[in-house]
């Protein structure tokens, strides 16, 4: 990946947000404050451009419920990764799991991916695609190919909001096409969806 640069997720988190791009409060550190001004529960993260799939390697702890427990978990990962950033965040609340995604086809150019994210994401394989940019139309779309549609239509009192999807597509999309020619690939996964927003949990970019 010579000519390619990974952004810190931080840094990725940051450029959504000016996008209206909903993301987990959270802060960067090398070593663990005295005090941590986010409320419990937290994750724990490294942030090291080096590691694109920090869960694969033990680099991501859930639902720290206090800082004693945060100063413990954050020994052990320091021990594990000792060159490396930390990310701490505030920890969202369950929903129903995306992704969403940008990626650079060779043919036809900038592509966003949209399907059920988490650790389905792999085993359904279940996704829509469109090139960028999307109307609104394309996005209610990009949510009707796919088989999982209806935890976005009240199945069993599941409570995630299509409009929030859309929204959010739409967003991606606008992301995609302000920097259209350096973008080699964006992974928003997961993204908690609820009745109230949608929230990028964990997001990679790669930039060409």
């Amino acid at each position: 990946m010579t000519d390619k640069k990974v952004i810190e997720e931080i840094e990725v988190k940051e450029m959504l947000k000016k996008y209206g791009i909903n993301v987990p409060d959270g802060i960067l550190v090398r070593d663990l404050p005295e005090k941590i001004d986010l409320p419990y529960p937290l994750v724990l993260k490294v942030s090291d451009p080096n590691i694109l799939h920090k869960s694969d390697v033990g680099g991501v702890i859930l639902n720290i419920k206090n800082y004693d427990e945060l100063a413990l978990k954050f020994k052990e990962m320091k021990g594990r990764f000792p060159k490396s950033n930390f990310l701490i965040e505030s920890m969202e609340k369950p929903g129903v799991e995306i992704i969403i995604g940008l990626i650079q086809d060779k043919t036809f150019g900038l592509s966003i991916m949209f399907g059920l994210g988490g650790i389905f994401t792999e085993l359904y394989k279940d996704v829509s695609f469109r090139l960028v940019p999307i109307e609104e139309y394309d996005a209610k779309e990009m949510v009707e190919e796919i088989k999982a549609k209806k935890l976005f239509e009240g199945f069993r009192n599941i409570k995630a909001d299509k409009n929030k999807v859309i929204d959010l597509l739409m967003k991606v999309s606008s992301f995609g096409m302000d920097h259209y020619n350096s973008i080699d690939q964006l992974d928003l996964n997961p993204v908690i969806v609820r009745e109230d927003k949608a929230v990028v949990v964990d997001a990679k970019l790669i930039m060409k």
